[in-house]
């Protein structure tokens, strides 16, 4: 089996869409509506990576995983369970490490490359 190299800009990947609400009990404000493209799967499924966007909204954030993210366009605030809030705008990259519990709040439409590892059954 080879290998390939995977290509953000160019790779088409599998797209899907959601209403956020769909999801009992994880926003908090607004009606976010995410588009993502899965450009990368691990074998075991645990590591994920792709592109993603969202109207604006806020919600309880995703427990359990590391996500890095780079920021292509948009606006967010990350507010953790202690009220402690951290801003990113275009070109900024972050990591959201595995234990975090707070907020996900997109402020402008945002568009996000992201490579995710799931620790659901650590």
């Amino acid at each position: 089996m080879t290998v390939k190299i995977i290509d953000f800009k160019k790779d088409p990947g599998q797209s899907a869409r959601r209403r956020l609400a769909d999801l009992p009990d994880r926003v908090v404000e607004g009606d976010p509506h995410h588009d993502s493209t899965l450009l990368f799967e691990s074998p075991d499924g645990r590591m994920i990576a792709g592109t993603w966007t969202s109207t604006p909204g806020k919600w309880h954030a995703f427990t359990d995983r590391d996500e890095f993210c780079y920021l292509l366009s948009g606006h967010v605030r990350l507010t953790d369970e202690d009220g402690g809030t951290r801003t990113f705008r275009s070109g900024d990259a972050f990591l959201i490490p595995n234990g975090f519990r707070g907020y996900w709040e997109v402020l402008e439409t945002t568009t996000k490359h992201f490579v995710i590892r799931d620790h659901g059954n650590d």
